[in-house]
C-alpha cells in the first residue's frame, strides 16, 4: 500500500507581535492507531526551507536616521522561527500501512530463488537428455520396430544381416528443429510472452555471422549423432575448451595462463583414450563432432569480437530467438539443395519408415532442442559464466550416463576412464578460468 503524505503549512506572520499558538504538549495520538501515523517533520527542516518560503515575505519597521529624513523605512527579513514555531508551521500527516509479513526475514525470498534456479538446472538437463534420445532415434536407430532382413550369397553359403531403418538426413532434421523453434519464437512475440524486439539493419548485419556458425554447429552435431553413439559425441564435444583457448588467442589476443593450458592436457588425453576404445568409432562421426566444437566456439569468439554497441545490445533470449529465425532462413534452401524433399509421408513410407514415429520423435526433438537452449540462456542471466560452465560440464556427464543406460551402449573400462578424465579436465578448466593473471 502506498503511503500518502499531506502537508499543512501556515504562512509566516507578517508582524512580530503576532505569534502562532504553540502546540499543547499534552496532546498526543493514540499509539495503538497503527495505520495512520501523525508525525512532526521538524527534524528534517533546514534553513533552505525557510529561505525559500520566507525570503520573499518582508515587513517594515520604523527607525530614526540622522540623514535628511528624520524617519526612514527599511526592509527587514523575518528571522527563522524557533523549533516550536516550525512544528506549528509545518505539520505532516502520513498514512502508512503495516505489512502483513513485517516480522518475516528475507530468507524466504532467497530460498525461493534457490529453488527456482535448481528447477531451471533440472529442466536444462532433462530437455537436453530427451533431445539427444529423440534425435538419435530419428537419425540412426531402429524406427519401425522391426528389422528388415536382407539375404545375400557368399559362395555356397547364404548369410542374413540385419539392416537398421533410419532417416539419414541430418541437414533436413536440423532445418526442422529451427522451423519448430521459429514457430515458438513467433508465438512468444505474438502472445506478448516475451517482448518483441526492434532490430535495426546494423544489428542484423552483426548477428548474421553468429547465425551462420550457430547453424553449422548444430548441423555438425546432428551429423555426428547419426554416425556414432551419443556418449561418444559428447565425449568429443568436451574438447570445446581447447578450441575456445586457441581461437581466443588467435583472434582476440587473449593468451591463456599456465593453469588454463594445464587443464587442457587431461581433456585432450581423455578424449584420445576414449576414441581409441570406442566401439562405434568412425572418422565421419569424429570429425563432425570436432567441426561442431570449432563452429560453436567460433560463435563465442565472434560474439566478443563484433558484438553490437552497449546501447543497442540485446538480451540473451532475444538474441537466441533472432539467431533461430535467421538460421532457418539460411538452412532451409541448403537442406532442399543437398537432400531434397525427403520428409513427405510418401517418401517415408517408400523407405519403410514408420511415418508417425518419425514425425513425433522429430517434433519432440525439436521442442526439446529449443527448450533446453532457452533455459540455458535463462540460467546464464541468473548466474556467473563460471557457474554456467560448471553446470554445462555436469550436464554433459548426465547426458552421457543417461544415453549409455537408455541405448545400452557397450562401454569398456578404458573407454569409461578416458571419458572420466576428459570431463574432469573440463571441470578443472572451468575452475581455473576464474584465476586472473597478475599484472606486471
Amino acid at each position: 500500500m502506498q503511503s500518502a503524505s499531506f502537508t499543512l503549512a501556515s504562512p509566516a506572520p507578517s508582524l512580530s507581535l503576532l505569534k502562532p499558538r504553540r502546540q499543547s504538549p499534552s496532546l498526543s495520538f493514540n499509539p495503538r492507531f497503527d495505520p495512520i501515523r501523525a508525525s512532526s517533520s521538524s527534524s528534517n527542516l533546514n534553513n533552505d526551507y525557510f529561505n525559500v518560503n520566507l525570503s520573499t515575505r518582508r515587513s517594515w519597521s520604523l527607525s530614526p536616521s540622522s540623514s535628511s529624513s528624520p524617519i526612514k523605512l527599511r526592509p527587514w527579513n523575518a528571522p527563522p522561527p524557533s523549533y516550536s514555531d516550525a512544528e506549528t508551521n509545518r505539520f505532516e500527516v502520513k498514512a502508512t500501512s503495516v505489512p502483513e509479513a513485517a516480522g518475516e526475514k528475507p530468507e524466504s525470498s532467497s530460498l525461493f530463488k534457490t529453488l527456482e534456479l535448481g528447477a531451471l538446472f533440472g529442466l536444462w538437463y532433462l530437455f537436453n537428455i530427451y533431445f539427444n534420445i529423440y534425435n538419435k532415434q530419428v537419425l540412426s536407430v531402429e524406427i519401425c520396430g522391426k528389422f528388415i532382413i536382407r539375404s545375400y550369397s557368399e559362395g555356397n553359403e547364404k548369410k542374413r544381416i540385419k539392416v537398421l531403418k533410419v532417416y539419414p538426413y541430418p541437414v533436413t532434421v536440423t532445418a526442422i528443429q529451427f522451423a519448430v523453434g521459429t514457430v515458438i519464437v513467433f508465438l512468444m512475440w505474438g502472445l506478448n510472452l516475451y517482448k518483441k524486439p526492434k532490430v535495426s539493419g546494423s544489428q542484423l548485419a552483426v548477428i548474421l555471422p553468429l547465425a551462420v556458425v550457430h547453424t553449422l554447429g548444430n548441423v555438425f552435431t546432428n551429423m555426428s549423432l547419426g554416425k556414432v553413439a551419443v556418449s561418444f559425441t559428447h565425449t568429443i564435444k568436451a574438447m570445446e575448451p581447447f578450441f575456445s583457448v586457441v581461437l581466443s588467442a588467435m583472434f582476440l589476443g587473449e593468451l591463456p595462463t599456465f593453469w588454463v593450458v594445464a587443464s587442457l592436457v587431461p581433456i585432450a588425453g581423455g578424449v584420445a583414450l576414449a576414441s581409441v576404445t570406442e566401439a562405434s568409432f568412425n572418422w565421419a562421426g569424429f570429425w563432425s563432432a570436432m567441426a561442431s566444437n570449432l563452429s560453436n566456439q567460433s560463435r563465442n569468439v565472434l560474439s566478443k569480437k563484433v558484438m553490437v554497441k552497449s546501447e543497442e545490445s540485446l538480451d540473451n533470449i532475444t538474441l537466441f530467438s533472432i539467431i533461430t529465425v535467421m538460421s532457418l532462413i539460411l538452412l532451409a534452401p541448403v537442406a532442399l539443395f543437398m537432400e531434397g524433399v525427403k520428409f513427405t509421408p510418401t517418401f517415408l513410407q517408400s523407405a519403410g519408415l514408420n511415418v508417425n514415429q518419425v514425425y513425433t520423435r522429430s517434433f519432440l526433438a525439436a521442442l526439446c532442442f529449443h527448450a533446453y537452449q532457452q533455459v540455458s540462456y535463462m540460467i546464464l542471466q541468473r548466474v556467473s559464466p563460471v557457474t554456467h560452465s560448471v553446470g554445462n560440464c555436469v550436464k554433459r556427464v548426465v547426458v552421457i550416463v543417461s544415453s549409455v543406460l537408455f541405448f545400452k551402449t557397450p562401454v569398456s573400462p578404458i573407454n569409461t576412464l578416458g571419458t572420466g578424465v576428459a570431463l574432469s579436465g573440463v571441470f578443472l578448466y572451468s575452475q581455473v578460468k576464474r584465476l586472473k593473471p597478475k599484472k606486471a
